[in-house]
Parts: C-alpha cells; structure tokens; sequence
C-alpha cells in the first residue's frame, strides 16, 4: 500500500461527515468547549431536578435556626446557610437556576425569533423595507438598552413575564442586523444563483438555501445573549420591577 493510499485512509477515518458531525468533531478536540459543556450540562441538571437535589423547600422557613436573630453559617444540615427568615439558601440558589434558566431562554427565543423575521426579511428584499426596517432597528440601539427595558416594563406592569417579554425586545435589533448582514453576504452566492436559474422561487431560495447558511452567527451570539439577558433580568429585579413576591427565590 503506497503513502497516498495509507493518507487517505487516515483522512477518510478521521474525517466527520454531515454538519452535526462534523460539530460534534470539533467540539470533541477542543478542550475549552468541552470544559464549557460540561459546566452547562451541571447547570441544566440542576434546573431540571431542582425537587431531588434542593434538602428543602425554597420558601420553607425555620425561625428556630437563627442564634438570637441573627443568621447562622454553614452547617451540615444547611450547606449554604441560612438568610433572615430562617430559609435554606442552597435550596434557594437550586431553586433559583430554574429562574435564570427560563429567564434566559425565553428572553433570548422573542429577541431571537423576531430579530431574525426582521432580519432576513430586511437583507434579502433590500430596497425601501431594508431601509425602512434598519431605521427602525438603529432608532431602538440609540436607547441605552437597560433604560429601554425599563420602560417597556413600566408600560406593561412589573413582573416575571413583563420583564423577560423586555430584554427580549432590547435585544431584537442585535439579531435583526447581524442576520441581515450574513443574508447579504449569502444572497450572492453561487448556489443561490443557480437556485434561481432554475426557477426557485424567493420564499424557498430564502428559507432552504440562504437562512441555513446564514444562523450561525446568531446561535453565537444567542449564547452571549443568554448570560446578558439572566444579569439584566436581575437588575431590573433589583430595581423593584421583576417577581413582586418577595419570597422568589
């Protein structure tokens, strides 16, 4: 067997085939990814199985506990300690990842889902609906985004929902112009071209052959997002605009 064919083989064994993968290949060699799906997947777990994992109920109290008024440190039945009211903070912080894992999520999916309808809509018609649509987009970036989510909260009433529905909106113009650029960079391609020498038309030349090749730099930045989103929900919290019981965890 000569050098070309043993290298070929080598290729042919190691090489991935399909994008999923060819993803899993090179998340597999590249150790930070690793690192950081492994802290994802704790935090994930946690969430999911708040109920077997927390020793207590977030919002059970104890006034027992406390050593003349004051909170005690870490012990062996409360590994966190407890707060003023006698509750368990491990359960609470258990508890909590559920919040901040929906809080991120949901937020992310409306700036998401509508900063791409916008985006792509915007990139691949071009013309008066790019412009029209883009104006709009920089009129909601010239507001700092934090007093942005403040007000639409203080329109629609404090609470869980209002202030991730919030974040969600400050966040549809980051999506919106960074799928439109990609579509603009895609729309000229080779393969689009032939696809529309051929007669395909717009609506599937934009979903099954632009779109697809366009996504990936918004689930980097939807993973960004993500984090922002959860610091800025608290924030507002902090603010008196979030969960207005007080006992959320």
């Amino acid at each position: 067997m000569s050098v070309a064919e043993i290298e070929g083989l080598e290729i042919g064994h190691q090489a991935p085939s399909g994008l999923w993968s060819e993803a899993r290949y090179r998340l597999i060699r590249n150790p930070g990814a690793v690192l950081g799906a492994f802290f994802v997947s704790i935090f994930v777990t946690v969430a999911i199985f708040a109920p077997l994992i927390a020793t207590y109920g977030p919002k059970e109290q104890n006034l027992d506990l406390l050593k003349n008024g004051e909170p005690v440190g870490p012990t062996a039945g409360h590994w966190f300690g407890i707060d003023l009211l006698g509750r368990d903070e491990f359960s609470r912080i258990v508890y909590g990842a559920r919040y901040s894992l929906l809080i991120g999520v949901v937020s992310v999916a409306i700036g998401l889902s509508v900063g791409m309808l916008l985006g792509a809509t915007a990139g691949y018609l071009g013309g008066a609906v790019d412009s029209t649509i883009m104006r709009a987009m920089d009129v909601m970036l010239a507001i700092p985004g934090l007093l942005f989510a403040i007000g639409i909260v203080a329109a629609l009433q404090p609470g869980l929902w209002q202030v991730m529905l919030a974040v969600g909106i400050v966040n549809i113009p980051i999506f919106a112009r960074l799928l439109r650029g990609s579509v603009l960079a895609q729309k000229e391609n080779d393969f689009v071209l032939a696809a529309r020498s051929v007669g395909v038309r717009r609506r599937g030349i934009l979903f099954g052959h632009i779109l697809p090749n366009s996504v990936s730099p918004l689930i980097v930045q939807g993973t960004l997002a993500m984090a922002t989103a959860i610091i800025d929900v608290a924030g507002l919290g902090f603010l008196g605009l979030g969960p207005q019981d007080p006992a959320t965890p």
